[in-house]
């Protein structure tokens, strides 16, 4: 179990990442079709799992996805897309290691099954027509930029010692929840 300074910290840490993406995607988003493309939501995410693990990494997606759904910002189609993207990209570097793999698991979960679970919702809930596949090339990029981003900016922070100690420390232990 997490001891609980550590657990404080990484809820801490959630509330933190969850504030800074939910205000900068209200400033920065491509519209494509009904949906919204958020670039700076896929930063989040890779950065979140490779940082605080998949429990932290899907609880911070669902956050942002729903106060930006709240705040009338976002749609319902970032709920099944971030969430799937983040817990890919935590599982992938968790087992792996490899920042690559967790940019790799948030474009596979985002960019592709997160798109593809959106046709029924749309075709569903929202009663629009929707190709299955239509979501995917919006998806796709936005999520490939983003976990672009966030795989520098990871290399940028890694070359922090004390940084790099802080995610060695959360990687080798403390992962259970």
């Amino acid at each position: 179990m997490i001891e609980k300074g550590n657990l404080l910290r990484k809820m801490t840490l959630t509330c933190m990442f969850t504030a800074i993406t939910t205000l900068t995607s209200s400033f920065f988003f491509i519209p494509v079709g009904f949906a919204k493309i958020f670039p700076i939501q896929h930063v989040t995410n890779v950065m979140t799992a490779v940082i605080l693990g998949p429990f932290f990494a899907v609880i911070q997606a669902f956050l942002v996805s729903l106060i930006r759904n709240m705040a009338g910002t976002g749609s319902i189609f970032a709920f099944p897309g971030s969430m799937i993207g983040a817990l890919f990209a935590a599982l992938l570097y968790k087992k792996m290691k490899k920042i690559q793999y967790a940019c790799f698991g948030e474009v596979v979960g985002t960019g592709i099954l997160g798109s593809i679970t959106c046709y029924p919702i749309a075709l569903v809930i929202l009663g629009e027509k929707a190709a299955l596949f239509g979501f995917l090339p919006a998806f796709f990029l936005s999520s490939l930029m983003g976990s672009l981003f966030a795989f520098l900016i990871l290399k940028i922070l890694l070359k922090n010692h004390y940084f790099n100690e802080v995610l060695h420390k959360n990687t080798t232990k403390d992962q259970r929840i």
